[in-house]
């Protein structure tokens, strides 16, 4: 018999919980039951369908890559005009100075899609958030706020998101319809967080490098680290799509199933998807 509360570990406790649980959430005083959270079957209407958010995230993302791609672009326009002639201490000519312009240009469009795809996306986050806890709640190791707040701790926004993420993903995973459990490999989660961590560390090293770059030649060479990171980016916007558009379709998939009662987690492998 598994624990009635992470259903991961074994009973080791009158009341059906394992021992970690039994001490992270010891039952009141006087012998009183702990207050338990609503059966799903009471709570199904509190669902909101992720399905239009997604959508708008998908297009964003999509801007983000176009707007990738114009940097890149830009940016080889730069690094042509900053390597003709590397002997100058300062930039004069006209075609570096357009170059640059150009360059801050397609900067600003980076930003600005940037933005406005992470306002959509945290949104999105949110809602497939609280339909995680309509679905399984003892998933859920963090209160529904922090899909919202966790992308705003500094350093802790390298890992928070990510173990929220974690949590939305094994509870929105479709189970059998006689309630027993399957899982899903976490591969597109994984793929996209870890393309999303190396993009933003890197990308902040690289753009701090360009503004300290003076020499025609250092431009040159900084021109090029923000180009890779720019390539980074778009690697972590493509899987960005993936992760959203999979964990949206297990989620309507969940949905579309209903409030089924659950069975024992077995103990076997990862079930295909």
């Amino acid at each position: 018999m598994l624990c009635t509360k992470c259903r991961t570990r074994p009973v080791a406790s009158t009341d059906g919980r394992c021992t970690r649980c039994a001490a992270l959430y010891p039952s009141p005083p006087n012998g009183l039951m702990a207050a338990t959270p609503a059966p799903a079957s009471e709570t199904w209407h509190l669902l909101r369908s992720p399905v239009g958010l997604s959508k708008a995230v998908v297009v964003l993302l999509g801007i983000v890559i176009a707007t990738d791609l114009l940097a890149v672009v830009a940016g080889l326009n730069v690094r042509s005009e900053y390597t003709v002639s590397t002997d100058r201490m300062y930039v004069t000519d006209d075609a570096q100075a357009h170059a640059s312009l150009l360059y801050g240009f397609a900067g600003s469009l980076q930003t600005f899609a940037m933005l406005a795809t992470a306002v959509v996306f945290i949104i999105w986050f949110r809602r497939v958030r609280l339909n995680a806890e309509v679905f399984d709640a003892s998933q859920q190791r963090m209160k529904p706020g922090w899909a919202i707040g966790a992308w705003f701790v500094p350093i802790g926004n390298l890992w928070l998101p990510r173990r929220i993420a974690a949590g939305i993903w094994a509870a929105s995973v479709r189970i059998n319809t006689d309630g027993s459990w399957r899982t899903v490999s976490q591969t597109p989660l994984n793929l996209w967080w870890t393309a999303w961590v190396l993009s933003a560390i890197f990308g902040r090293s690289a753009d701090r490098n360009y503004a300290q770059a003076l020499m025609p030649q250092e431009v040159a060479d900084a021109v090029v680290a923000v180009m890779a990171s720019d390539a980074l980016d778009i690697v972590a916007a493509v899987l960005a799509i993936r992760f959203v558009r999979k964990l949206t379709a297990m989620q309507g998939e969940r949905a579309a199933l209903g409030a089924y009662p659950l069975r024992e987690q077995p103990a076997a492998g990862p079930v295909p998807s």
